[in-house]
């Protein structure tokens, strides 16, 4: 049977992980496209390791092949599957390299601005009254800008990097997890629970590390996921703007902006193939989160 308020019954002796996972499963496409995921994690970690070549390092380069269309073959006798760009790298080589930066760039912004909101919005929810009132403007301040300009203006003051543009995704995220799990404490500020363990004279930091916190996850879960592909897409954009990561240590976004010159000359693979794997990062992350927020909230299940 199926409560329309509470979802699917979980199964005697099942536990929420695993009803989790159960439900999880029922999509093919959110599975498939965790799988994608997760292979394009892989590929990302041991790129040194499966990538033909080492794109940017300059003793495997050779300017003769420079320009090669996909499926051709180098005077060494290398086939490049997906062709090479103006200075004779392997584009499939430079895709896995890029792929390992936008990655990174994307989970760690994500996992650090998460880190800053979980503190900032139950800090505000639990206290309330000036504290929550402070908390709350900066947050509205913040979200008042819009995404890309703000990193904008912030990397034009740090200057191009790695960890410039970490910062930069950090500066802009963090207020959506502030404000999502402000709203989660609020509700369960005022459970029973909650004024059970005031009541029994726990300290602030058990109350909202063991009991509130745990509580408001679900919902934040969902937004980190989704937010990590906002974050790839976003430095994407930056690189693309020259404003982002540096020509030595390359994303998909630009490597797709190094390729940008050639697409009106017939070279399209430059380009063309870095835009492909971006949006199947993205889209799968996307589906993943879709299925996670039908998950973790039973309410918008059948």
């Amino acid at each position: 049977m199926t409560d329309v308020a509470t979802g699917p019954k979980p199964g005697r002796g099942e536990t929420p992980l695993g009803r989790i996972v159960r439900d999880f499963a029922r999509s093919k496409i959110a599975v498939a496209s965790l799988a994608i995921f997760v292979l394009l994690i892989l590929l990302a970690v041991f790129a040194p390791l499966v990538a033909p070549q080492n794109p940017y390092d300059l003793a495997q380069l050779s300017i003769l092949d420079g320009m090669l269309p996909p499926g051709s073959e180098s005077f060494e006798g290398m086939v490049y599957w997906l062709g090479t760009d103006d200075q004779g790298r392997d584009m499939l080589s430079a895709i896995l390299y890029g792929l390992r930066v936008s990655l990174g760039v994307g989970v760690s912004s994500t996992v650090i601005a998460l880190a800053i909101g979980i503190v900032a919005g139950l800090t505000a929810a639990y206290f309330g009254g000036k504290v929550d009132s402070l908390v709350m403007r900066v947050v509205d301040l913040q979200l008042g800008f819009p995404s890309i300009l703000l990193a904008l203006i912030l990397l034009a003051i740090l200057g191009k990097g790695v960890d410039k543009v970490v910062i930069a995704l950090v500066a802009v995220q963090w207020a959506y997890y502030a404000r999502t799990i402000r709203g989660a404490a609020l509700v369960e500020r005022k459970r029973e629970y909650i004024e059970a363990a005031t009541c029994l004279g726990l300290d602030h930091r058990r109350i909202v590390l063991g009991h509130l916190m745990p509580n408001c996850l679900p919902p934040l879960i969902v937004v980190a996921t989704v937010q990590v592909a906002h974050a790839i897409a976003l430095e994407a954009t930056l690189s693309f703007l020259g404003v982002g990561v540096p020509v030595t240590e390359p994303s998909l976004g630009m490597l797709i902006a190094n390729g940008f010159d050639y697409l009106l000359s017939g070279h399209m693979w430059i380009s063309i193939y870095p835009g492909i794997a971006l949006v199947i990062t993205i889209v799968s992350i996307n589906l993943v989160g879709d299925q996670l927020r039908d998950v973790l909230n039973p309410r918008l299940q059948r």
